[in-house]
């Protein structure tokens, strides 16, 4: 009886392995990050060429840090990850790096990215009540919406740890009536991308 049901469960992860497979899933997701890695290696060098012969990076986040509360910086954050991730979430986990508890305001930037992540989810849902509203953004993010609809959750899992926009895909699942829980489930690894990303980050400020 055991050995039947592992044989279908592995026969039920095949079966979805290959439709990810045929359904280009695992292309897109390579493709994605293959687009990725060459504006982050041209932003890390424009950095450390601007850090060396422009201006100090570390004085510039010093600066930032002294001039702006951290109430203002955090509210900037948090509305660009609910709309659309306008601001790389990198500029401010190098900021994080700067304040006096890091760890903190690294862990309250993962929060309000997540938290943003579900407003966007609920804008995609607001978003079916406006008929122009809808039209306009059903153009916009046409092929985002139809990935959507194709692959749900791996998507969502996706733009919460590789470098594809995690509003916009929250406000995707909004958008197709994604169930709630699953952008909740799924948004989690959001935290996964901070920690990573603080690795690399925190080693380059100082």
């Amino acid at each position: 009886m055991k050995k039947g049901i592992r044989i279908q469960k592995k026969s039920r992860f095949k079966l979805v392995h290959q439709y990810y497979k045929y359904t280009g899933f695992y292309s897109f997701i390579g493709a994605s990050i293959k687009k990725a890695i060459i504006p982050v290696l041209s932003i890390v060098l424009a950095l450390i060429l601007f850090n060396e012969y422009v201006y100090n990076i570390n004085d510039g986040l010093q600066k930032i840090t002294e001039t702006f509360s951290t109430k203002g910086i955090l509210t900037i954050f948090f509305l660009s990850e609910s709309f659309l991730g306008l601001i790389p979430p990198e500029i401010f986990i190098a900021w994080a790096k700067k304040t006096s508890n890091s760890l903190l305001s690294l862990s309250v930037l993962a929060v309000l990215s997540y938290l943003g992540g579900i407003i966007s989810f609920f804008i995609g849902m607001a978003v079916l009540k406006s008929n122009s509203v809808k039209k306009y953004l059903e153009n916009k993010m046409a092929k985002h919406l139809k990935h959507s609809k194709k692959w749900g959750g791996f998507l969502f899992l996706s733009g919460a740890v590789l470098p594809i926009p995690f509003s916009i895909t929250c406000m995707a699942a909004g958008m197709i009536n994604y169930p709630l829980n699953g952008v909740i489930t799924f948004g989690l690894f959001r935290f996964v991308r901070f920690a990573v990303y603080a690795i690399a980050i925190f080693q380059i400020v100082q």
